[in-house]
Protein backbone atom coordinates (compact mmCIF):
# COMPACT_ATOMS: atom_id res chain seq x y z
CA UNK A 1 0.00 0.00 0.00
CA UNK A 2 1.68 3.11 -1.06
CA UNK A 3 1.26 6.53 0.83
CA UNK A 4 -1.09 7.76 -2.63
CA UNK A 5 -3.31 5.13 -2.11
CA UNK A 6 -3.31 5.53 1.78
CA UNK A 7 -4.41 9.37 1.16
CA UNK A 8 -7.14 8.03 -1.56
CA UNK A 9 -8.46 5.87 0.67
CA UNK A 10 -8.84 8.14 3.36
CA UNK A 11 -10.31 10.86 1.22
CA UNK A 12 -13.04 8.22 0.21
CA UNK A 13 -13.57 7.84 3.79
CA UNK A 14 -15.05 11.79 3.95
CA UNK A 15 -17.21 10.23 0.82
CA UNK A 16 -19.14 7.72 3.67
CA UNK A 17 -21.78 11.19 4.21
CA UNK A 18 -22.84 10.90 0.46
CA UNK A 19 -24.51 7.13 0.99
CA UNK A 20 -26.86 8.24 3.37
CA UNK A 21 -28.78 5.38 4.80
CA UNK A 22 -30.15 3.95 1.62
CA UNK A 23 -26.68 2.86 0.18
CA UNK A 24 -26.56 1.24 -2.98
CA UNK A 25 -24.60 -0.01 -5.30
CA UNK A 26 -25.00 2.44 -7.69
CA UNK A 27 -24.22 5.32 -5.48
CA UNK A 28 -20.58 3.63 -4.41
CA UNK A 29 -19.41 3.17 -8.08
CA UNK A 30 -20.74 7.09 -8.50
CA UNK A 31 -18.05 7.83 -5.74
CA UNK A 32 -15.70 5.41 -6.85
CA UNK A 33 -16.13 6.68 -10.67
CA UNK A 34 -15.19 10.82 -9.52
CA UNK A 35 -12.37 9.56 -7.33
CA UNK A 36 -10.76 8.23 -10.49
CA UNK A 37 -11.86 10.94 -12.90
CA UNK A 38 -10.16 12.96 -10.43
CA UNK A 39 -7.18 10.59 -10.60
CA UNK A 40 -7.47 9.73 -6.81
CA UNK A 41 -6.43 5.89 -7.96
CA UNK A 42 -4.28 6.01 -10.98
CA UNK A 43 -3.91 2.98 -13.91
CA UNK A 44 -3.05 -0.19 -12.83
CA UNK A 45 -3.94 0.38 -9.17
CA UNK A 46 -5.13 -2.76 -7.07
CA UNK A 47 -8.19 -1.95 -5.43
CA UNK A 48 -8.20 -3.28 -2.12
CA UNK A 49 -11.78 -4.74 -0.97
CA UNK A 50 -11.48 -4.94 2.50
CA UNK A 51 -9.79 -1.39 2.98
CA UNK A 52 -12.45 0.25 0.15
CA UNK A 53 -15.21 -1.33 2.46
CA UNK A 54 -13.93 0.20 5.44
CA UNK A 55 -13.45 3.34 4.14
CA UNK A 56 -17.07 3.69 2.91
CA UNK A 57 -19.02 1.35 5.99
CA UNK A 58 -20.35 -0.75 2.89
CA UNK A 59 -20.63 -4.35 2.65
CA UNK A 60 -18.39 -6.77 -0.13
CA UNK A 61 -21.96 -7.61 -2.11
CA UNK A 62 -22.24 -3.83 -2.69
CA UNK A 63 -18.92 -3.52 -3.19
CA UNK A 64 -18.49 -6.16 -5.89
CA UNK A 65 -21.57 -4.73 -7.41
CA UNK A 66 -19.94 -1.54 -7.74
CA UNK A 67 -16.84 -2.75 -9.25
CA UNK A 68 -19.27 -5.04 -12.22
CA UNK A 69 -20.66 -2.13 -12.75
CA UNK A 70 -17.54 0.57 -13.08
CA UNK A 71 -16.06 -3.21 -15.03
CA UNK A 72 -18.67 -2.64 -17.61
CA UNK A 73 -18.09 1.31 -17.68
CA UNK A 74 -14.18 -0.01 -18.79
CA UNK A 75 -12.92 2.00 -15.92
CA UNK A 76 -11.62 -1.71 -14.28
CA UNK A 77 -10.40 -4.96 -14.87
CA UNK A 78 -11.08 -8.43 -13.03
CA UNK A 79 -7.92 -10.44 -13.31
CA UNK A 80 -8.81 -13.83 -12.01
CA UNK A 81 -7.44 -14.91 -8.63
CA UNK A 82 -5.56 -11.83 -8.38
CA UNK A 83 -8.39 -8.78 -8.06
CA UNK A 84 -9.74 -5.75 -9.37
CA UNK A 85 -7.54 -3.05 -10.50
CA UNK A 86 -7.61 0.18 -12.36
CA UNK A 87 -7.84 -0.11 -16.30
CA UNK A 88 -4.63 0.84 -18.49
CA UNK A 89 -5.75 1.98 -21.33
CA UNK A 90 -4.45 1.21 -24.86
CA UNK A 91 -3.91 4.01 -27.63
CA UNK A 92 -6.65 1.89 -29.32
CA UNK A 93 -9.06 3.11 -26.24
CA UNK A 94 -7.83 7.05 -26.56
CA UNK A 95 -8.73 6.98 -30.33
CA UNK A 96 -12.19 5.83 -29.54
CA UNK A 97 -12.34 8.08 -26.35
CA UNK A 98 -12.09 10.70 -28.73
CA UNK A 99 -14.28 9.72 -31.29
CA UNK A 100 -17.20 9.41 -28.58
CA UNK A 101 -16.23 12.84 -27.56
CA UNK A 102 -16.29 14.59 -30.41
CA UNK A 103 -19.62 13.01 -31.57
CA UNK A 104 -21.39 14.17 -28.03
CA UNK A 105 -19.59 17.54 -27.29
CA UNK A 106 -19.89 19.02 -30.83
CA UNK A 107 -23.46 17.82 -31.12
CA UNK A 108 -24.31 19.89 -27.56
CA UNK A 109 -23.35 22.54 -29.10
CA UNK A 110 -24.74 22.12 -32.35
CA UNK A 111 -28.07 22.04 -30.85
CA UNK A 112 -28.08 24.82 -28.66
CA UNK A 113 -30.35 26.83 -30.88
CA UNK A 114 -31.00 30.45 -30.29
CA UNK A 115 -28.59 32.68 -27.87
CA UNK A 116 -28.45 33.56 -25.27
CA UNK A 117 -27.37 30.14 -23.64
CA UNK A 118 -26.80 28.58 -19.91
CA UNK A 119 -23.15 28.46 -19.29
CA UNK A 120 -22.60 29.19 -15.56
CA UNK A 121 -21.03 26.14 -15.24
CA UNK A 122 -18.87 26.22 -18.14
CA UNK A 123 -17.88 29.62 -17.20
CA UNK A 124 -17.01 27.90 -13.77
CA UNK A 125 -15.02 25.07 -14.39
CA UNK A 126 -12.86 27.62 -16.87
CA UNK A 127 -12.40 29.69 -13.19
CA UNK A 128 -11.86 26.79 -11.09
CA UNK A 129 -8.78 25.32 -14.15
CA UNK A 130 -7.36 28.97 -14.46
CA UNK A 131 -7.10 29.24 -10.10
CA UNK A 132 -5.17 25.78 -10.00
CA UNK A 133 -2.89 26.95 -12.41
CA UNK A 134 -1.90 30.15 -10.87
CA UNK A 135 -1.42 28.17 -8.11
CA UNK A 136 0.65 25.29 -9.92
CA UNK A 137 -1.97 22.50 -9.14
CA UNK A 138 -1.95 20.76 -12.49
CA UNK A 139 -3.70 17.93 -11.25
CA UNK A 140 -6.60 19.76 -10.31
CA UNK A 141 -6.20 21.96 -13.51
CA UNK A 142 -6.89 19.03 -15.20
CA UNK A 143 -9.59 18.29 -12.77
CA UNK A 144 -10.86 21.16 -13.88
CA UNK A 145 -10.64 20.91 -17.39
CA UNK A 146 -12.69 17.70 -17.13
CA UNK A 147 -15.42 19.20 -15.66
CA UNK A 148 -15.61 21.84 -18.12
CA UNK A 149 -16.18 19.35 -20.57
CA UNK A 150 -18.91 17.46 -18.95
CA UNK A 151 -20.28 20.80 -18.46
CA UNK A 152 -20.27 21.54 -22.11
CA UNK A 153 -22.20 18.09 -22.90
CA UNK A 154 -24.23 19.39 -19.88
CA UNK A 155 -25.70 22.20 -22.28
CA UNK A 156 -27.58 19.44 -24.27
CA UNK A 157 -29.82 18.83 -21.01
CA UNK A 158 -29.84 15.32 -21.09
CA UNK A 159 -29.39 13.29 -17.97
CA UNK A 160 -28.62 10.39 -20.42
CA UNK A 161 -25.40 12.49 -22.14
CA UNK A 162 -24.86 13.09 -18.91
CA UNK A 163 -24.56 9.70 -17.65
CA UNK A 164 -22.97 8.40 -20.83
CA UNK A 165 -19.98 11.72 -20.44
CA UNK A 166 -19.46 10.84 -16.79
CA UNK A 167 -18.19 7.49 -17.81
CA UNK A 168 -15.87 8.28 -21.03
CA UNK A 169 -14.34 11.71 -19.16
CA UNK A 170 -13.22 9.19 -15.65
CA UNK A 171 -11.97 7.12 -18.36
CA UNK A 172 -9.94 9.67 -20.41
CA UNK A 173 -8.44 10.38 -17.22
CA UNK A 174 -6.71 7.70 -16.78
CA UNK A 175 -4.78 8.55 -19.72
CA UNK A 176 -3.41 11.45 -18.61
CA UNK A 177 -1.01 9.99 -16.02
CA UNK A 178 1.11 9.15 -19.08
CA UNK A 179 1.80 12.91 -19.17
CA UNK A 180 5.36 13.46 -18.42
CA UNK A 181 4.80 16.99 -17.96
CA UNK A 182 0.81 17.79 -17.04
CA UNK A 183 1.71 21.71 -17.39
CA UNK A 184 2.93 21.47 -20.91
CA UNK A 185 0.03 19.48 -21.27
CA UNK A 186 -3.29 21.09 -19.71
CA UNK A 187 -1.81 24.68 -19.76
CA UNK A 188 -2.65 25.74 -23.47
CA UNK A 189 -6.21 24.60 -22.32
CA UNK A 190 -6.55 27.49 -20.30
CA UNK A 191 -6.81 29.74 -22.93
CA UNK A 192 -8.40 27.54 -25.39
CA UNK A 193 -11.50 26.94 -23.04
CA UNK A 194 -11.63 30.63 -22.17
CA UNK A 195 -11.77 31.31 -26.09
CA UNK A 196 -14.97 28.44 -26.35
CA UNK A 197 -16.28 30.15 -23.11
CA UNK A 198 -16.05 33.67 -24.37
CA UNK A 199 -17.40 32.32 -27.99
CA UNK A 200 -20.94 31.02 -26.05
CA UNK A 201 -21.38 33.87 -24.23
CA UNK A 202 -21.25 36.08 -27.32
CA UNK A 203 -23.57 33.53 -28.69
CA UNK A 204 -21.44 31.82 -31.56
CA UNK A 205 -22.26 28.44 -30.92
CA UNK A 206 -20.75 27.62 -34.72
CA UNK A 207 -17.84 29.29 -34.29
CA UNK A 208 -17.64 27.50 -30.72
CA UNK A 209 -18.60 24.47 -31.96
CA UNK A 210 -15.53 24.75 -34.68
CA UNK A 211 -13.15 25.72 -32.21
CA UNK A 212 -13.88 22.44 -29.78
CA UNK A 213 -13.89 20.12 -33.11
CA UNK A 214 -10.06 21.55 -33.34
CA UNK A 215 -8.76 21.26 -29.95
CA UNK A 216 -10.03 17.62 -29.09
CA UNK A 217 -8.51 16.90 -32.53
CA UNK A 218 -5.08 18.44 -31.07
CA UNK A 219 -5.78 16.89 -28.14
CA UNK A 220 -6.08 13.30 -29.17
CA UNK A 221 -2.61 13.65 -31.49
CA UNK A 222 -0.62 14.66 -28.14
CA UNK A 223 -2.23 12.29 -26.25
CA UNK A 224 -1.69 9.30 -28.34
CA UNK A 225 1.78 10.40 -29.88
CA UNK A 226 2.86 10.45 -26.01
CA UNK A 227 1.06 6.98 -25.45
CA UNK A 228 2.92 4.23 -24.87
CA UNK A 229 1.37 1.34 -26.58
CA UNK A 230 -0.44 -1.31 -23.29
CA UNK A 231 -1.40 -4.85 -24.43
CA UNK A 232 -4.99 -5.19 -24.35
CA UNK A 233 -6.45 -6.06 -20.68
Amino acid sequence: MTADTSLALSELAADRALLGRTSTAERVAAILRERIAQGSFPPGTRLSEERICGALSVSRNTLREAFRLLTHERLLVHRLNRGTFVRVLTAADIADIYRVRRLVECAALRGLGAPPYRVEEVRAAVTAGERAAADGRWPDCSTANIHFHQALAGLAGSARTDDLMRGVLAELRLAFHIMDDPRRFHEPYLTRNQQIVHTLEAGDAGEAERLLDFYLEDSRRQLIEAYPEQPAD
